[in-house]
């Protein structure tokens, strides 16, 4: 192999990086959401932090309250079982999942964002497991999440004797 067919190769593959690169960046700059009629629709890639980007997208958006409904391919599903015993959740981690089915909805705890969600994952055998959804991961392919805007701002507030953090309602007059 001369000097010159080596140059031309080195440049090929300095060119072949470069462009892996910016497709990334391109991949981690696609809009995440879009304004609804009714909402906001997400759409949600691989590696994205689901309860993280909501929580985002109630801050940007001011979100006084809402509820969610979504579908898509999950690397991590971190399902909790409430102890009532001893108030606190014991997590279960799932891989590579499939999630049937989210529903959630969005309130506030202070001037933080409070995420209620709650799913039904499969895996490759179709064995289902659910409950409520400490953390979730977008897997290959794609999470689409649907949300619907409440117009009142809602409050989630610590109460007891459970030591959870429940949605509370403004009163009918």
């Amino acid at each position: 192999m001369n000097i010159q067919t080596f140059k031309i190769q080195i440049a090929l593959v300095l060119l072949l990086i470069f462009n892996a690169a910016n497709a990334q960046q391109k991949d981690a700059e696609k809009c995440r959401y879009t304004k609804t009629s009714y909402g906001f629709l997400m759409v949600l890639r691989e590696g994205d932090n689901v309860l993280e980007l909501i929580e985002k997208l109630a801050k940007e958006q001011k979100i006084p309250s809402a509820n969610f409904t979504g579908i898509g391919f999950a690397q991590d599903a971190t399902f909790g079982f409430y102890d009532f015993n001893e108030k606190k959740f014991h997590p279960k981690t799932f891989n590579k999942v499939e999630m049937g089915s989210i529903t959630g909805s969005i309130a506030w705890s202070g001037n933080k964002p409070s995420i209620h969600m709650h799913g039904v994952a499969t895996d490759e055998k179709f064995d289902a497991y659910g409950g409520h959804i400490l953390g979730l991961k977008v897997g290959t392919g794609s999470m689409e999440i649907y949300i619907t805007l409440n117009s009142e701002k809602l409050e989630r507030k610590i109460e007891q004797p459970l030591n959870s953090n429940v949605l509370q309602l403004p009163c009918l007059k």
